[in-house]
């Protein structure tokens, strides 16, 4: 991830190739990854999570550095397409695999530290990482691919023995479970207003770093800012997450989309760049602490429990697209309104969505309670 924060600004900047076609490339990987997601996620209910972990992490350990090569859009496309498909698998299987390891009480605390974790290892990566792109991008790319090549030897020697797994019914085709799951009316629904929270983070993680280098703030500075980001939710994601698990993973939701909102608008209405980063950077920081667990603990309880992996894929698709898109739509709209009314934009469309999941809240609660009532115990 801290590679990729820099990508965008290595592509249009040493590569010469224009922010649309990135952000086209950006989009094309996400969605390639978003629909093989569910795939996989289905797979994983079948045959288990452990092996599709360990061979989407060799895989991408090989795609990620040829990224060097990348020398104009054909290239670029190629590049993308490779690296969406070898990572369509983590994000899926990985969640599934946390949430068949939690109890169902305790599932957004192990979200929260597997979040964390996560978070802490981009605060350690994303600021040198910015000091080492300013310098050369050959040396960043081989300790991604060494980073990829440790997880793989996690996966192989760390996570040993027989794990939890809620299989499918052998007589229900892989097929029939994934198509079951794109015609859950209330996923669908969920989907449709939760998908601002992918979208944001694409915003802060893909967009940001290009919005201040247009305004010409450097690398280190913009690794230092999004460094801040991860050390708030390093230090706060657990008990944030502990706090909420009573009042279920729908209750804060609203609040955390206007939130978002609020983050966005900094980008357009602080005039000095680095002020509106940084405090744009730091709003949705804490805002992170809320969604980031929230959002996965929501789809699990709408999932049947044999299918959770096939949900976890499906959400995936939502993200994928979500994210991908942030850095496309940017370019388009940088290009024709600018980027102060980009930002009033997107801070418009998801404070609209925080409205809907307050208006929601209570319905997809009900409905997700009387899926768990209807569950088999165990």
């Amino acid at each position: 991830m801290s590679l990729v924060t820099f990508l965008g600004i290595y592509f249009v900047r040493e590569a010469g190739i224009a922010l649309a076609t990135v952000g086209a490339a950006f989009l094309c990987e996400n969605l390639l990854r978003g629909l093989a997601a569910p795939m996989f996620g289905a797979l994983s209910d079948r045959v288990g999570r452990r092996p599709l972990l360990l061979g989407a992490s060799l895989a991408t350990a090989a795609v990620m550095p040829c990224f060097l090569l990348v020398e104009g859009p054909l290239s670029l496309f190629a590049w993308s397409l490779a690296m969406g498909a070898a990572s369509a698998v983590k994000m899926p299987v990985g969640s599934a695999l946390l949430l068949d390891l939690a109890p169902v009480e305790r599932r957004q605390s192990v979200l929260a530290v597997n979040y964390t974790v996560v978070s802490v290892a981009y605060t350690l990566a994303v600021t040198p990482a910015g000091y080492v792109a300013e310098q050369g991008y050959g040396l960043l790319a081989v300790l991604s691919a060494a980073g990829y090549l440790l997880v793989a030897a996690l996966y192989l020697f760390g996570l040993r023995g027989p794990l939890p797994l809620e299989a499918s019914p052998s007589n229900e085709a892989l097929y029939r479970n994934l198509v079951s799951v794109f015609r859950d009316k209330v996923l669908l629904g969920f989907a449709a207003v939760a998908f601002v929270f992918p979208f944001g983070m694409g915003l802060i993680a893909f967009v940001s770093p290009l919005f201040a280098a247009d305004r010409g703030l450097g690398e280190g500075f913009i690794g230092l800012v999004l460094g801040l980001n991860s050390v708030i939710v390093a230090l706060l994601a657990v008990p944030v997450a502990t706090r909420m698990e009573h009042a279920g993973p729908f209750g804060w939701l609203g609040w955390a989309a206007l939130m978002v909102a609020a983050a966005l608008a900094c980008f357009g209405g602080v005039p000095h760049a680095g002020a509106a980063f940084i405090a744009a950077t730091v709003i949705f920081s804490f805002v992170e602490l809320v969604f980031s667990s929230a959002v996965p603990a929501a789809v699990a309880r709408l999932a049947p429990p044999c299918r959770r992996g096939a949900y976890q894929g499906a959400w995936t698709l939502v993200g994928s697209f979500s994210m991908g898109s942030a850095l496309f739509v940017s370019g388009l709209l940088r290009d024709a309104v600018g980027w102060p009314t980009a930002w009033s934009a997107y801070a418009a469309v998801t404070a609209a969505a925080g409205l809907a999941l307050f208006a929601w809240r209570a319905r997809f609660k009900a409905l997700s309670d009387s899926r768990s009532a209807a569950a088999p115990a165990g």
